[in-house]
């Protein structure tokens, strides 16, 4: 899979601004002592899913996966995750950031087809 590096860095970069869009969401539309709750559980829980559960082999990755899935589950994970961290971000009020992180996602996968047809066919 010959993914470029600035499309590898930029899915890194992706994949910290969803973990900040989960916590800003999880800050911003919450109160009390929730507030801190979901400002921290968001993320970690979602960089422990993305962590997790991988497709074996995935050249994307390390190739390791503690919890092997098919490509299609991993596929839905990521986008979930991504698209949650872009949507955290749009609703918490920062609509700008959210719609760019939501098009720069869109501009990632684009440039992974390749990596698409391959989690498709795991």
């Amino acid at each position: 899979m010959g993914n470029a590096w600035w499309n590898l860095t930029l899915r890194f970069l992706l994949e910290l601004a969803a973990l900040l869009g989960l916590g800003i969401a999880g800050w911003t539309l919450s109160d009390g002592w929730w507030r801190w709750v979901l400002a921290l559980a968001l993320p970690l829980v979602a960089a422990v899913l993305w962590g997790t559960f991988a497709v074996p082999n995935d050249p994307s990755r390390s190739g390791r996966a503690p919890v092997p899935v098919p490509g299609t589950v991993r596929l839905t994970l990521e986008l979930i995750i991504l698209f949650g961290g872009a949507a955290g971000f749009y609703a918490a009020g920062h609509t700008t950031a959210g719609i760019v992180m939501a098009l720069l996602i869109a501009i990632s996968y684009a440039f992974s087809l390749d990596r698409l047809g391959w989690l498709l066919k795991q």
